[in-house]
């Protein structure tokens, strides 16, 4: 599944594929991998994931990207590389891509998702839990943005990245209350969507 998106204006200088890590081992195995400790070395993609990515790769319809940025979580890193290693692309690595942190639920079930969710719902500032604030993961995720369009001029750039990031992320390019950022369409692993310059 993927969705594109209009921009809220013209002002994009490039255009992005954002997208979401592969079928990971912490999906699998139901829990919230979310600090650098846990995330950098293990849990990788799941046999589920490696499909995903060779199909996605073999049966590929977007604009063909001229960048690849990723965070360094493996499972990011393994995404990233099976798109670059396919356009023959270099990869860059950029910590701000990183998952949101889940503070005290980090390892633990993700049965606790949904708990974190109804706090953001409230306050996208809230830290409970030892969290992330919503705020927090959209102003890092923009910067990237920002960064990058500062940067360059007509590319086509992947950013690959995880699930909430990339909701929040999307949800403060629409101008929406970041408190909302469950209603956006969830983003199943592999998904990409399409988002600035002449989209």
């Amino acid at each position: 599944m993927s969705n594109t998106l209009q921009p809220p204006s013209d002002h994009w200088r490039n255009r992005y594929l954002l997208m979401r890590h592969g079928h990971s081992q912490a999906n699998q195995q139901g829990l919230i991998i979310s600090s650098p400790e846990r995330g950098i070395n293990e849990f990788g993609l799941s046999a589920i994931g490696e499909r995903q990515l060779a199909q996605a790769v073999a049966e590929w319809g977007w604009p063909v990207p001229t960048k690849v940025v990723h965070s360094d979580f493996l499972r990011t890193t393994q995404t990233a590389a099976q798109v670059a290693s396919a356009f023959k692309l270099e990869m860059a690595v950029d910590k701000r891509l990183r998952e949101r942190y889940f503070g005290e639920f980090d390892g633990q079930t993700d049965a606790h998702y949904p708990d974190v969710w109804a706090l953001d719902s409230l306050n996208a500032d809230h830290a409970h839990h030892q969290v992330e604030a919503v705020s927090s993961v959209a102003a890092r995720m923009s910067a990237v943005m920002e960064g990058l369009e500062q940067q360059y001029a007509g590319e086509i750039i992947l950013l690959v990245s995880h699930g909430d990031p990339l909701q929040i992320l999307l949800t403060a390019l629409a101008g929406k209350s970041l408190t909302t950022h469950r209603e956006q369409t969830p983003l199943v692993p592999a998904s990409i969507t399409l988002y600035g310059h002449g989209v």
